[in-house]
């Protein structure tokens, strides 16, 4: 397959009040067309930054990201970006909320406008369309999100802590959930987040961070004996308590 997204390069640096300091520095990764890469490294070291970067929401230092051969230079019609809070408006409905990033886009067309109803009825937000998100659980209001997100039609994900608000029991749901949504959808994937579980039990490959100023310690490839498993099903795999091993002793020396 070939790559869509490729970080060459990038180092991120900013102004603090005790002087400049470097976010992260010479960092390199390339995305595969279909594949679903996880990013962790300890608390501070960057992973927002990088994923801004990506995004096109923060120009980098130096080094470049580039999109189906094309130089990233701001928001990027490709890219769609889930953060750690739904950001529904709480005084539209949620058929309202699913059309607002076409309505940004002004792509409010009848073509797009079925699309979207059609992307409710198939994940099962479409009876609750006329609700608003005040009066819908945590895991249906990150449901509508998504959908709002894939309206636009994206062909990069990126994910930014996107589940971290959740309880844990529902954020082990809606990670299964939307895990299939995406896959079913064949989307794109990169996520930052903290939880090692959650990378293993959803990625295809975890990239580890070092700490600040972050650059790519190691890249785990993430194989499991059965294939199109969910990711509650990869966390009582055998080889799953390996990878978190492996991945937690990496991180613990980033700590040291």
């Amino acid at each position: 397959m070939k790559n869509i997204l490729t970080a060459e390069g990038i180092t991120a640096k900013y102004q603090a009040e005790n002087g400049e300091i470097t976010a992260a520095e010479q960092i390199d990764i390339a995305i595969a067309e279909g594949e679903f890469v996880s990013i962790v490294g300890p608390s501070g070291c960057g992973k927002s930054t990088l994923l801004s970067i990506m995004a096109g929401m923060l120009t980098p230092s130096s080094g470049r990201v580039m999109i189906d051969g094309e130089l990233v230079s701001g928001p990027n019609a490709k890219v769609g970006y889930m953060l750690q809070r739904d950001n529904l408006l709480e005084w539209r409905t949620i058929y309202k909320n699913v059309l607002l990033g076409l309505e940004i886009r002004h792509a409010l067309t009848p073509e797009n406008i079925e699309y979207a109803e059609g992307l409710l009825k198939t994940y099962g937000l479409y009876e609750f369309r006329d609700k608003y998100p005040s009066q819908l659980s945590g895991g249906m209001r990150q449901r509508a999100a998504l959908i709002r997100t894939l309206a636009v039609k994206p062909e990069i994900f990126l994910l930014d802590e996107a589940f971290s608000a959740l309880d844990y029991q529902t954020r082990l749901e809606v990670t299964d959930d939307i895990y299939s949504i995406l896959r079913r959808e064949g989307k794109t994937m990169v996520m930052v987040t903290h939880d090692i579980p959650e990378s293993i039990s959803m990625s295809d490959r975890v990239v580890v961070l070092s700490g600040r100023p972050a650059h790519v310690r190691s890249v785990h490839p993430i194989e499991f004996e059965k294939d199109h498993l969910t990711p509650l099903a990869r966390r009582d795999d055998p080889h799953f308590n390996q990878y978190f091993s492996e991945i937690w002793k990496e991180l613990r020396g980033n700590e040291a």
